[in-house]
């Protein structure tokens, strides 16, 4: 069995239930929980060792925070941003995230794009 080589890092559940939802790629999405310790951020380092790894957090302070640490410890980790209008990954349109997930060389689901502003 071939291991997924993307890894995207989120804060919550709902953020990853809704990037799991745009995807059309195999991808690891990890859920924070909001804050992570040093502790379980090393062991991350040592999980995720060799693979691509991502950063989508809140545009917030908190969002900020979790984008540091992760800077700190995955220097090579690509770092996604939402738009600041929406704040929270979760309250961003589908579209919008669609959107900043290609930018950053996912492949979305096109029904993603056809939602609109509408949604």
């Amino acid at each position: 069995m071939r291991q997924v080589e993307k890894v995207i890092i989120v804060e919550g559940r709902s953020d990853k239930e809704k990037v799991a939802a745009v995807l059309n790629e195999p991808v690891v999405i990890i859920c924070t929980n909001g804050t992570i310790s040093d502790a379980r951020l090393e062991e991350l380092a040592d999980e995720l060792e060799g693979r691509d790894v991502y950063v989508l957090a809140d545009a917030d302070e908190a969002g900020e925070k979790l984008h540091r640490q992760f800077r700190r410890v995955f220097p090579e980790a690509g770092h996604i941003y939402i738009d600041r209008a929406y704040r929270e990954v979760a309250a961003a349109p589908i579209w919008h995230l669609a959107h900043v997930l290609l930018r950053a060389h996912f492949d979305v689901r096109i029904e993603s794009f056809m939602r609109g502003r509408g949604e």
